[in-house]
């Protein structure tokens, strides 16, 4: 008798560029324009390849501004589970701002990267390159992270999860 063992997916957090360069409409500059490409070509496979989350703080961020693009970012996010900002996650987020991790203007940055460690995220997809996926920054976070007894979860853009080609194995 044969039998099938569940395979668990990669658990990913979803920031808030994504559902946003998801469904924007298209940008005049050349560089937003292809990361709009991108994430449209990446959000294809992504609920097969990856268990999507969100946190709260993705739904206020995706729920402000114009009411229009508000309602097409929430919609894209409504069937991705939200991950609780608990009291680990908000003192994650607290010693990432006190240690020069992620700057203080940048607060609900920290709570991405805080909700997505606490909770065992394999990785953050974002393409805030400002303040959390910039490589300068990056080793900073992991090392508050470690320290606090968090593992970071690998922070990439979603070109950096692009599905491999047919036959490319990783």
């Amino acid at each position: 008798m044969l039998h099938r063992t569940a395979v668990s997916l990669p658990k990913l957090y979803l920031e808030t560029t994504i559902p946003s360069y998801l469904t924007a409409w298209p940008s005049g500059n050349a560089v937003i324009a292809g990361h709009q490409q991108t994430t449209r070509e990446w959000w294809a496979t992504s609920h097969e390849r990856f268990a999507l989350h969100v946190s709260q703080f993705v739904l206020d961020e995706a729920g402000a501004g114009d009411p229009e693009a508000a309602r097409l970012r929430l919609e894209s996010l409504r069937d991705v589970p939200e991950l609780p900002a608990t009291e680990s996650a908000l003192a994650l987020a607290i010693a990432l701002l006190a240690e020069g991790a992620v700057p203080e203007k940048a607060r609900t940055d920290a709570a991405h990267i805080a909700v997505a460690a606490v909770h065992g995220m394999d990785f953050l997809v974002t393409w805030n390159c400002s303040h959390i996926a910039n490589a300068e920054m990056k080793p900073r976070i992991r090392e508050v992270c470690a320290r606090h007894g968090w593992r970071c979860p690998e922070i990439c853009t979603p070109e950096q999860l692009m599905p491999l080609e047919d036959g490319e194995t990783p």
